[in-house]
């Protein structure tokens, strides 16, 4: 597969799982506001994107980036949730600046500064840090024309 399709092909997986887990987080995240925490955005809008976080992790692992090298769940989900929690306070940074700075309070606001906006700017984040640090490319062999260069110059 050329690298161009790859990349459209892994882009569209993880769009995929993002889309499955966003419904998760949005809908954990209007459970907590209209449940226990109505006046807690931002403590709702992490324990939604904890619960998302982890429940992505094994669905790219396991499906969008199964092609790349294992390192153990230990490395990479430990990673996962250290660059996660970067995304989650992109997010956040977004919720709090629409809940204290500009002072909207109401569901919809809440919902347009954290779900859409803030999940925005963390999905970028995450993307490229999950590619670039969590799931590594499987290790290529050299290719024929670089052994026989090395076995002459040896």
């Amino acid at each position: 597969m050329n690298p161009l399709r790859a990349a459209a092909h892994e882009v569209a997986k993880f769009g995929l799982v993002g889309s499955l887990n966003y419904a998760i987080d949005v809908a954990i995240f209007n459970a907590l506001l209209v449940g226990p925490l109505p006046s807690r955005p931002i403590t709702a809008k992490a324990i939604s994107t904890v619960v998302a976080a982890t429940s992505s992790y094994f669905m790219n692992r396991h499906w969008t980036w199964r092609h790349r090298a294992r390192t153990g769940v230990a490395r990479e989900y430990g990673m996962f949730i250290a660059l996660s929690a970067v995304g989650l306070v992109i997010t956040l940074g977004f919720l709090g600046f629409g809940e204290y700075v500009l002072h909207q309070h109401s569901w919809l606001a809440r919902n347009i500064w954290g779900n859409v906006l803030g999940v925005g700017g963390g999905m970028v984040w995450r993307f490229w840090s999950f590619k670039k640090w969590v799931f590594l490319p499987v290790a290529q062999p050299p290719e024929a024309d670089q052994d026989a260069a090395h076995a002459a110059l040896v």
